[in-house]
């Protein structure tokens, strides 16, 4: 098998594709059909899908660093459905279905990998939500379990099952639990969008957008005004900030969210563990790096600075689980920006300005949402119509009152 590898790639014959890269930088024309600013995941997955099931393509996305250079670069890759609310449920699930044939579509690997995502309960308040959780993810189309301790040994042979004092009584079993590479993912989008025509404006800063009458004309940037049908807003880290220049109050509030990893090693742990209880996760990538993260930081602020208070923390948490980790080095460590609503879930589709689309308020579960983020928004914009999947999210349920409690559904809790 080997030499047959090694034939196969050293044939002159070696399907190489001479159009890999994405195109060279250009000109801002002065209108476009549609105007998505960021040039993230969710941003580029739009425009991947306006393009080749709408046939919209005079798109421009504009970013004001790199492609994939904010929270898509920032987040710790994990994919997941096994949330609190069967709204939440069922929208995330999609979004899984999607990442396991990503891979195929773009022709370009992801490096999707289906490991499951184990959340530990250490009280029996925590079982009892455990059990609801499992019910609501089987009811809508996600696969979870409740496993007792000696399954969870199984599953993690190496986990400490009394870690602070505070015994692992059950597992809430998530077997659809996954990592896909981000970057890998923001490029295959990029990839697809620009090869059907949209534009990817790289180091392009939206300073203003233009509002006549109720109704979005165009946007203000670093290289120029650039007039538009519609404008589509996703920018996770600074959604108050850019939906203030449209005149739109949002009701988020934004907390750094920090993450570490260390030096490789050989690989011990499959699954994605977490405990809510210690606010901790860990996870190894492929390389064999110990991955490590957990809540938001306390207080609002826009910077991606790291500090030695979490460092610590988070670490205490993370040998308690893993106490033979303690010699382990740390190699890196960074921080991303969270958009933060009250109830903990997104705000997409319409928002009080005519043809302004609302792609925000992802929190710590952007990465996650991204295809079927891309795939409704859409829908919406080349439709006019806000799909089933995401009415739930309109940021018009915090004036009526009928608000999608995910608190407490992350890895590590909030």
């Amino acid at each position: 098998m080997p030499f047959s590898l090694l034939k196969y790639g050293l044939n002159k014959d070696y399907p190489f594709e001479q159009n890999a890269d994405l195109p060279s930088p250009s000109a801002l024309k002065p209108h476009y059909d549609v105007v998505i600013i960021g040039g993230g995941g969710h941003g580029v997955a739009t425009a991947y899908y306006l393009a080749k099931y709408h046939g919209i393509t005079n798109v421009a996305v504009l970013e004001k660093g790199y492609l994939g250079g904010g929270n898509t670069a920032r987040n710790t890759a994990v994919i997941r459905s096994n949330y609190l609310t069967s709204e939440g449920v069922k929208f995330y699930s999609e979004s899984v279905k999607l990442f396991q044939g990503l891979s195929n579509e773009f022709d370009f690997n992801i490096m999707y990998s289906s490991r499951g995502q184990l959340t530990l309960a250490h009280t029996d308040a925590a079982i009892r939500g455990f059990r609801q959780r499992t019910e609501v993810n089987k009811h809508f189309g996600g696969k979870t379990e409740l496993i007792d301790p000696q399954q969870i040994r199984e599953l993690v042979p190496s986990l400490n099952m009394n870690p602070a004092d505070q015994p692992v009584l059950a597992g809430l079993w998530h077997i659809d639990g996954a990592t896909a590479r981000h970057d890998a993912v923001a490029w295959g989008y990029a990839k697809g969008a620009t090869q059907r025509g949209v534009e990817l404006h790289q180091l392009t800063e939206v300073t203003g957008v233009d509002v006549d009458k109720g109704k979005v004309t165009g946007v203000q940037t670093n290289r120029g005004k650039i007039s538009c049908g519609c404008v589509v807003q996703a920018v996770a880290g600074h959604s108050s900030i850019v939906g203030a220049m449209a005149g739109i109050r949002m009701p988020i509030t934004t907390y750094p969210l920090q993450a570490m990893v260390t030096q490789p090693v050989k690989p011990f742990l499959n699954p994605l563990v977490s405990s809510p209880a210690l606010h901790c996760y860990v996870q190894q990538t492929g390389r064999g790096e110990l991955v490590f993260g957990g809540g938001s930081d306390p207080y609002p602020l826009y910077n991606t600075r790291s500090t030695m208070e979490l460092k610590e923390s988070l670490l205490a948490h993370a040998v308690e689980l893993f106490p033979f980790m303690t010699n382990m080095r740390l190699m890196r460590q960074w921080a991303g920006l969270t958009d933060m609503t009250t109830d903990y879930s997104p705000v997409m589709g319409l928002s009080p300005v005519e043809n302004y689309y609302l792609d925000a308020g992802w929190g710590t579960w952007g990465f996650k949402a991204t295809p079927i983020c891309g795939k409704t928004m859409a829908e919406l914009v080349a439709t006019g119509k806000v799909p089933e999947l995401i009415k739930p999210f309109s940021m018009a349920r915090f004036d009526t009152f009928r608000q999608v409690n995910e608190m407490g559904a992350t890895a590590a809790s909030h």
